[in-house]
């Protein structure tokens, strides 16, 4: 019913600014949160940055000052402003929806995800 597509990942060098993209396809009433994980190479996949669509945010520690969250709540779009870039961010970032709302439905559906966009920071 959802299908949630990242885009905007590639290949920067140390200290430089990427910024991801996702959107949700489907027919959709809302979103109530949004937001991006990443997951590097034999760790486990870890919030990055989240955000409500009552305006709350969530950063983890390590991103902190350097990555911006923000939506679009028209295009049920989310995006990750990523600056200062290390090579600690290398991994996987993946886009996730919660709290769904579809038409014509009394159920709010948890837990989509999209497939993942590659982010690589090396000089």
């Amino acid at each position: 019913q959802v299908q949630l597509v990242e885009s905007g990942g590639g290949l920067v060098s140390p200290g430089g600014s990427l910024r991801l993209s996702c959107a949700a396809s489907g027919s959709i009433v809302s979103i109530y949160a949004m937001g991006w994980y990443r997951q590097a190479p034999g760790k486990q996949r870890e919030l990055v940055a989240a955000l409500t669509s009552g305006g709350d945010t969530n950063y983890a520690d390590s991103v902190k000052g350097r990555f911006t969250i923000s939506r679009d709540n028209a295009k049920n779009a989310v995006y990750l402003q990523m600056n200062s870039l290390k090579p600690e961010d290398t991994a996987v970032y993946y886009c996730k929806a919660d709290g769904i709302v579809f038409p014509y439905s009394a159920f709010v559906e948890n837990d989509y995800w999209g497939q993942g966009t590659q982010v690589t920071v090396s000089s």
